[in-house]
């Protein structure tokens, strides 16, 4: 009987045991929720009707189009080189990609367009975060 106590005894440790053991793994195997991070806050009013507001440090863009404003990564989605925006479009200035004034694709080595970013209006300014 003594002997039954103690595997019963056992038994339920190692169940506890192993319990928190999965608990505390399946705590590291879930992926992490990303946080938005807020890039670009810049008034309303600053953005031009024609052509694009650019924050070559930020490496953002923003742009008023056809569907309102929105912003766009000015990271080329070839390799990652900063592009440059001109009154002509937007060209990577490493391996020639160009993309029209909606960061889309116009010639290669590119394939994707560039990455839009999400723009939010509060009051009079835009917030513009990854």
């Amino acid at each position: 009987m003594a002997a039954l106590f103690q595997s019963r005894r056992r038994f339920i440790f190692a169940l506890i045991a192993w319990g928190a053991a999965l608990a505390g793994l399946w705590r590291f195997l879930q992926p992490r929720p990303v946080a938005k991070r807020e890039l670009v806050s810049t008034p309303l009013n600053s953005i031009p009707t024609e052509g694009a507001l650019v924050f070559r440090e930020e490496r953002v863009a923003i742009a008023r189009g056809r569907d309102g404003i929105y912003a766009f990564s000015l990271v080329c989605t070839h390799l990652g080189c900063t592009v440059s925006v001109t009154a002509e479009g937007i060209f990577c200035p490493c391996h020639g990609s160009r993309f029209d004034h909606e960061g889309k694709v116009v010639r290669g080595p590119a394939t994707r367009p560039l990455e839009r970013l999400n723009a939010e209006v509060r009051g009079d300014r835009l917030f513009v975060s990854s």
